[in-house]
């Protein structure tokens, strides 16, 4: 009676935990990764081949209530996109009702033209849709001035510019619910370079994050535009990182 008074609490705790892991859903491929950060949020990953810096990770995010899926960014290509779309809708079981974009580079509207060709409609702020004009066939169709705030099932997500930095367009995404914060790649991860500055705006790249920082007081995790997501520590690291210029 002893052993199995003592047995019964431990295969107890062994099934809460495995049932525990299988509530976490992530998923790995050659070409994309995805993984479950809260509740209702996953970051996507894929990969883009560049001269300067080799193979990069890119990040994305999604977010999930009610039957529905909002995905934030493209995969890099739309091959990826593809795969991305199908695990979303075939392994979660949510329908894919926009796809936000938030910068005019290829890492972030790459893989737009498969989301069209399944006629998901793709948002962005009027001036990303102007600059990605000369070097993108697909562009954004749905325009918005500076905010919008969009459903996702019972649930909200507002996308906002604050200023420039990595581009004179970025845009932050924030999901309130679960605080998370999709940053793109005006957010760096902790010990990331400078990286690629070709359409950055080096002198106003701090006074944007501390704009987001000041109004998302409450975010507890950050995701970059590549590397770990973090907490607000990623906020900080941006703003140092530029403090300088």
């Amino acid at each position: 009676m002893k052993l199995k008074t003592y047995l019964f609490p431990l295969l107890v705790l062994a099934f809460l935990n495995c049932k525990a892991q299988k509530t976490t859903l992530n998923y790995e491929s050659n070409h994309i990764k995805v993984e479950q950060l809260t509740k209702n949020t996953f970051r996507h990953i894929s990969y883009l081949d560049t001269d300067d810096y080799g193979k990069v990770g890119c990040n994305g995010m999604i977010v999930i209530d009610n039957g529905e899926a909002l995905i934030f960014d493209t995969p890099t290509n739309d091959k990826d996109s593809k795969e991305l779309i199908d695990w979303v809708e075939k392994t979660l079981e949510y329908i894919v009702v926009g796809i936000i974009v938030t910068h005019f580079h290829s890492d972030c509207l790459g893989g737009l033209n498969e989301f069209h060709k399944r006629e998901i409609p793709s948002y962005a702020s009027f001036k990303t849709i102007e600059l990605a004009k000369p070097n993108h066939e697909q562009i954004p169709q749905i325009g918005f001035d500076g905010y919008l705030e969009i459903k996702v099932g019972n649930k909200k997500v507002s996308n906002e510019f604050f200023g420039e930095g990595h581009t004179s367009d970025n845009i932050v995404s924030y999901f309130p619910s679960e605080k998370v914060l999709f940053g793109g790649c005006l957010i760096k991860k902790i010990d990331a370079s400078k990286g690629y500055l070709g359409d950055a705006n080096t002198n106003e790249w701090s006074n944007t994050v501390y704009a987001i920082k000041d109004k998302y007081k409450n975010a507890k995790v950050i995701i970059p535009g590549h590397g770990k997501p973090g907490g607000k520590d990623l906020l900080d690291y941006t703003i140092e990182l530029f403090k300088s210029e």
